[in-house]
């Protein structure tokens, strides 16, 4: 590219950063804009033409749609045509195909990596009296997604087996590695929900680069798994997990240190179909263990000394596991990630990063609120800081620009200290009593137009 080129390309994207710094819609934007951030997005930001919805306006409306109760792209589109209105800009079409293709045209690399890089950035930024004896602990669960039912995200993402062709909807696994100090995203894996090798120790397997030496995992009785503890284990990571219920505890072997704690050696199982020989062959012959039971549970640990880390230690520690289920539960029921929304397999995957990137930037607010306000992170409400933040931006208002006021406001609304909360998982309101859908939705139509709504499916 010759001078003359590079002046042009610089003055460009220079009007459309000044433009976007003037509207509300790249507010979130603003928040990724940070020095430490700045450098990753501009090596990541595609080369593009001066448009109505450049890749920073795309980005912030797509993780603006992440946040709002209302989705839709119309609403997305008629928000940034007000806000141009307000800002005195010229009146723009209120279509939504523009702002589809530009959705389309956002890198997937770009949003991966900027959700990515995010986490680490709150991640590592975590305050010392927020990590637990000084050392990172990263939750690990899986969950499943659903997305509208198109031949294109059948084939990538079959729906459950047990159900009739049409009938059902295309269903993926998501494996989620998240920071227990500040509950930001770090890393995620996805995947078909059934298959060879789609399950979840199957997915996690491909996000143990993201684990350090000295880290420990915290995850359930599923990932209780010889070959994950081996393989962390020669990573230099500590485990906290449930016994796996197929696994007999018995606390009459191995060396005891206590009532219902003792070091157990576990023999090295034989090779699963998916394990090369000459992988099988590099893990030990058996690994060493530390087995501890709390009231009815059993825990299994690579901690091993047992007057550093007290029983009650590992108690405590693995009833903090419980966060990742409200993680979860705020990225599928509160940014409603639960059911994606695009036509695509490629596009709901881009979708599902983007509600990552706008889960971790709430992340941040909360992370910055709680560092003003010397409490921590988990003590805040994550629904009440997103419904504040769409409200702050929606009236122009800047979260760095306020003297902090936003941030006060966030930390004023702290949620309540329920250890041991039990909850039956049962509705008490009852649904529409309309039967359900067992044939395909156009067999449905069909055979309405021929006998009307009284037509029962058989």
């Amino acid at each position: 590219m010759d001078r003359n080129a590079r002046n042009v390309l610089h003055q460009r994207r220079t009007r459309i950063g000044r433009r976007s710094r003037e509207t509300q819609a790249v507010e979130f934007f603003n928040v990724l804009t940070s020095p430490e951030l700045l450098e990753t997005t501009e090596a990541l930001l595609p080369e593009h033409r001066e448009r109505l919805y450049p890749p920073t306006v795309a980005l912030s409306m797509f993780m603006r749609q992440a946040l709002e109760a209302d989705g839709s792209c119309q609403k997305a589109v008629d928000g940034w045509a007000a806000q141009r209105a307000a800002d005195g800009l010229s009146p723009c079409s209120v279509r939504t195909g523009g702002y589809c293709r530009a959705r389309q045209r956002l890198p997937l690399e770009m949003v991966s990596t900027l959700s990515r890089e995010t986490g680490r950035l709150l991640h590592e930024k975590a305050l010392a009296q927020w990590l637990w004896r000084g050392r990172t602990v990263k939750l690990v669960d899986g969950t499943g997604i659903s997305m509208p039912d198109t031949p294109e995200n059948q084939e990538r993402y079959p729906q459950p087996s047990t159900q009739a062709p049409g009938v059902g909807f295309p269903l993926a696994r998501l494996v989620m590695v998240i920071c227990l100090a500040t509950g930001a995203a770090l890393d995620a894996a996805i995947g078909p929900h059934s298959g060879k090798g789609s399950g979840e120790l199957g997915l996690v397997r491909g996000l143990l680069d993201g684990f350090s030496p000295g880290d420990v995992m915290l995850a359930d009785a599923l990932y209780c798994n010889y070959w994950l503890i081996a393989t962390l284990m020669a990573r230099g990571v500590d485990v906290l997990f449930e016994q796996n219920g197929a696994r007999i505890t018995d606390f009459r072997r191995g060396q005891s240190l206590g009532p219902r704690d003792h070091i157990v050696r576990w023999p090295k199982p034989p090779r699963p179909e998916w394990m090369t020989p000459e992988q099988y062959a590099r893990f030990p012959a058996e690994i060493t263990l530390r087995e501890v039971k709390v009231a009815h549970q059993v825990l299994v640990t690579t901690l091993l000394e047992h007057r550093k880390v007290t029983k009650d230690d590992l108690s405590t520690l693995y009833a903090r596991r419980w966060n990742v289920e409200l993680d979860l539960c705020n990225l599928k029921t509160t940014t409603g990630m639960d059911v994606l929304s695009c036509q695509t397999p490629q596009m709901n995957e881009k979708q599902l990063w983007v509600h990552l990137l706008a889960y971790n930037v709430i992340r941040l607010l909360m992370a910055q609120a709680a560092c003003n306000a010397g409490i921590d992170p988990r003590e805040l409400s994550f629904k009440h800081t997103v419904q504040l933040w769409t409200e702050w931006v929606s009236r122009g208002l800047s979260a760095t620009e306020d003297d902090g006021r936003l941030f006060v406001l966030i930390a004023q609304r702290r949620v309540g200290n329920r250890s041991g909360r039990i909850e039956p998982r049962m509705r008490k309101r009852r649904p529409k009593p309309y039967p359900w859908l067992k044939v395909s939705r156009a067999h449905a139509r069909r055979e309405i137009k021929k006998h009307g709504h009284d037509w029962e499916p058989k």
